[in-house]
């Protein structure tokens, strides 16, 4: 990988966005969603994301746009606010070259600069070269959930995987 460089997504990066999202609908279980995106729904992402808080990062080289790099709170409940659950998606041709790498280990230094207790990871089961890249950067599986969901005429299984940023003894208390 040359030239690539890693920064905060702007409105301009939004286009490319969606083409590597509807792009990873349409051909991959990365996503489970059935339906593509358009650019009005993705500003509207892009700007959920930054009233939360939460980064929107992108792997970009002279081509533009290679890949996109998020995450948010697991779970809605005040109880899980340490623990946050990423996204990683490489644009089509460019996947195996190390841009989901890159953007994985920046959005874990990201997270762990924010404070963040645990980064989730939930892999379509057979995703193996997701599932190696997050154990080489010391993700341990934590469980397996069979055919709880569907796309492209067959059941998904989903592999969850976690990473503990820091060595927090205790979690803060909400007063």
């Amino acid at each position: 990988m040359t030239d690539v460089h890693i920064r905060a997504a702007e409105s301009a990066d939004l286009e490319m966005i969606t083409a590597i999202h509807n792009d990873a609908v349409a051909h991959t279980t990365a996503i489970w969603n059935e339906e593509t995106v358009d650019l009005a729904d993705r500003k509207r992402w892009f700007a959920d994301r930054a009233t939360a808080g939460t980064p929107v990062l992108v792997a970009v080289d002279d081509s533009g746009v290679l890949g996109y790099a998020t995450y948010a709170q697991w779970r809605p409940h005040s109880g899980y606010r340490h623990t946050v659950e990423h996204s990683v998606y490489v644009r089509s041709g460019e996947r195996g070259r190390g841009v989901g790498r890159s953007l994985l280990e920046s959005l874990i230094e990201h997270a762990r600069a924010a404070g963040v207790h645990v980064m989730v990871a939930a892999v379509e089961s057979s995703n193996l070269g997701s599932i190696v890249l997050h154990k080489r950067l010391d993700f341990l599986q934590v469980g397996r959930m069979p055919q709880v969901g569907a796309k492209f005429g067959r059941w998904l299984d989903l592999t969850l995987l976690q990473l503990i940023l820091d060595d927090r003894p205790m979690p803060d208390v909400v007063a």
